[in-house]
Order: C-alpha cells, then sequence, then structure tokens
C-alpha cells in the first residue's frame, strides 16, 4: 500500500527570520525529493514581527506577514501537492523558550485571535480544544527548552532533524510513551542542508488540515527519521 509522506516542520524565509531559503526554492527541492505534502510551520512569535517595526503593525497586518510564506509555498506548489497551513507558536509570557507546533489552524483563525501571543501553553490548548486544533510541543528536551504539562498537550515531537541542534529525540520520545501522547516527525527546515530528514508516513493522501486531524488524532502512520 502506498505511503504519503508529508513535511511536518518546514519554515520559510518569507516569514521566519531564523530561515534562509524562500517558499518558492524549498517547495521545488521537496517535490524533487518525492514528499507528498508540507504542513508550512513559520514561526508566530514576538520575534517574527521585530525587524523593520512590525511590531507596530496592526494585528491583520501582521498576519498578512505572517502569511506571506505560507502563500508562497501555496502558489509554487500549483496543485502538485498539498500545501497546508500550520504555525510554530512561542508566547510573549514566561513560559521559558518553548515552541509549540499546532495543526489544523486556518487563516481565518489566525485573524480572529489578535492575542495568541498573550496566552500561555493553558489557555493557548483551550482554545486549540475549542477550534479542532492539535498541540505538539516542538523539540521538548532541546537545550532551553521547558517540558510542559501533558495536560496541556495532544503530542510532543519527538524526532526533530535539524543538525544544528540536539533535540534529545530519544528522551522526547520515551516522554512520548510514558504520558500516552500523540507523536510527530519533522525536519525543522530553515536551510537547504535540512531536506527531506523528517517527516510522517501517512496512510492516504491528505489535502485539508480536517483529515490532517483526523489522520493525526488515529495514530496510525509511520515516523520517518533522517534516511528512512
Amino acid at each position: 500500500m502506498k505511503k504519503y509522506l508529508y513535511e511536518m516542520h518546514f519554515h520559510t524565509k518569507d516569514t521566519s527570520n531564523c530561515a534562509n531559503v524562500k517558499a518558492e526554492v524549498a517547495v521545488e527541492e521537496y517535490i524533487k525529493a518525492g514528499y507528498d505534502g508540507i504542513v508550512v510551520t513559520d514561526h508566530l512569535s514576538p520575534s517574527t514581527f521585530m525587524k523593520y517595526g512590525r511590531e507596530l503593525l496592526s494585528w491583520k497586518k501582521k498576519i498578512d506577514f505572517f502569511l506571506r510564506g505560507y502563500r508562497s509555498a501555496v502558489k509554487t506548489a500549483n496543485g502538485r501537492i498539498p500545501v497546508l497551513l500550520g504555525m510554530e507558536i512561542r508566547y510573549r509570557t514566561s513560559e521559558g523558550e518553548n515552541d509549540y507546533l499546532v495543526y489544523g489552524i486556518s487563516e481565518d483563525f489566525l485573524y480572529k485571535h489578535p492575542n495568541l501571543l498573550n496566552m500561555n501553553s493553558k489557555s493557548f490548548y483551550e482554545l486549540a480544544q475549542k477550534n479542532g486544533l492539535l498541540v505538539f510541543q516542538a523539540h521538548p528536551f532541546r537545550i532551553g527548552m521547558k517540558v510542559t504539562n501533558p495536560k496541556f498537550l495532544d503530542g510532543v515531537e519527538i524526532f526533530n532533524g535539524n543538525p544544528r541542534h540536539n533535540s534529545s529525540n530519544d528522551i522526547a520520545e520515551m516522554w512520548a510513551k510514558k504520558y500516552d501522547l500523540m507523536v510527530t516527525s519533522g525536519s525543522d527546515y530553515h536551510e537547504i542542508e535540512d531536506l527531506g530528514s523528517g517527516g510522517i508516513y501517512f496512510n492516504k493522501e491528505i489535502t485539508d488540515n480536517i483529515t490532517l486531524v483526523e489522520e493525526l488524532k488515529k495514530r496510525d502512520y509511520e515516523i520517518k527519521k533522517l534516511c528512512d
């Protein structure tokens, strides 16, 4: 049976200050590498808007900026592979430097919630549940992170392929098993060299976020690690 490989942790230079590859280039590389879909998870955090006075923009204009990478990726893919909207959120509140991968979001959700960056793991998780979203802590055992109370998570990233960080993936996998959390894997794509180190093999093609959330909840998928 065919497996469908999706990148679950993907940043673009168009939006994320720490990324160095434009969406239009990255999408072409992922298509060449044989991926069947991409979830764009650009950073939504205070630092996203720190350059060029973007912190002074209205919330609508901030989200317009945040969506640049995703919209460019959709345009570049042009229907050849599905490109879905996600995010990696970091709050202003005092929860260390934690990052959370969020799946199932829509543009409308982002525009309608201007207080997202002022939330915390508990308040955002409650909002996510009301809106049918899934929240995974990204690289929870990387240096500088604090492990979040599993009550406020649907899952954790048990494989992060970024070669410039030690994400202690083995510990993350044990943590997920201990608390029966969902799991995900992603390349944490920022540079060309990050291409294809992670992802998820699903049993069906996923073309929308409703189906993505449904398939993640089933837990009937396989994790990609490096060159599997």
